[in-house]
């Protein structure tokens, strides 16, 4: 696994701390614990499948379609983000 720059210099996690973690359990089919550690992982798989299916078929709205994704993407990233960080100061 590769070290987090963020975690190594300034001792927090930033907001991709445990996707590696989290794809490395869904491609052990242990879905449960992928979404305990990192719960945007299956999320940011869909929407890169879909990226790739939509730049070879270029879908009629494949755009707003990934915009969406994105945006559903980055808001579970945020707030997965802000409950670590609040957590780890309780």
């Amino acid at each position: 696994m590769l070290r987090c720059p963020s975690k190594m210099l300034l001792h927090m996690d930033c907001p991709g701390c445990g996707l590696q973690r989290g794809i490395v359990a869904l491609l052990k089919r242990n879905w449960a614990e992928s979404f305990r550690i990192y719960p945007a992982a299956l999320p940011i798989l869909i929407l890169f499948f879909y990226l790739l299916l939509h730049l070879l078929f270029k879908f009629k709205n494949g755009a707003r379609i990934l915009t969406i994704l994105f945006m559903f993407c980055a808001s579970i990233i945020l707030v997965h983000y802000i409950y670590k960080v609040i957590n780890q100061q309780l």
